[in-house]
């Protein structure tokens, strides 16, 4: 089902590029944005008319090195991600993941935990290498 539904969504920022595509994203989607300002980072939350909330994490330097969502589809993952797309799919196509529950994919320096049913998906994904100083990985959620 998570294969499926990959291509469903309008384009969001994608992880590890340039935070200059979060206002594109908003015109795209037609959706609200807030921008926050926190200790280390910059937090863009895209609000679409359909009910999603993507936010998308920022580091001082520009760089997009979190996302999580919430919404009632799965956002199209393979925007989101970008190269790191691959790990997820691949993982998804394991037979090793448990039925039902998350998909949860760690490497090196990418971690990535989506799930979700029917209009209730949810996830985060975040690159380790890219998380600014004195940021930790659980700000990305």
């Amino acid at each position: 089902m998570l294969i499926l539904a990959l291509g469903t969504v309008p384009a969001w920022a994608i992880l590890g590029e340039d935070e200059s595509s979060v206002s594109l994203d908003q015109g795209y989607i037609g959706g609200k944005i807030r921008a926050e300002t926190h200790p280390g980072y910059r937090l863009h939350q895209i609000t679409s008319p359909n009910g999603a909330v993507v936010k998308e994490y920022v580091s001082p330097e520009g760089k997009v090195f979190g996302i999580s969502w919430q919404a009632p589809f799965m956002p199209n993952l393979q925007q989101l991600l970008g190269s790191y797309f691959t790990y997820v799919q691949e993982a998804a196509g394991s037979r090793r993941r448990r039925r039902g529950g998350p998909l949860v994919v760690r490497t090196n320096d990418f971690v990535f935990v989506g799930g979700g049913h029917m209009r209730s998906f949810h996830g985060h994904a975040y690159v380790s290498s890219l998380l600014p100083p004195n940021v930790s990985a659980e700000v990305v959620q």
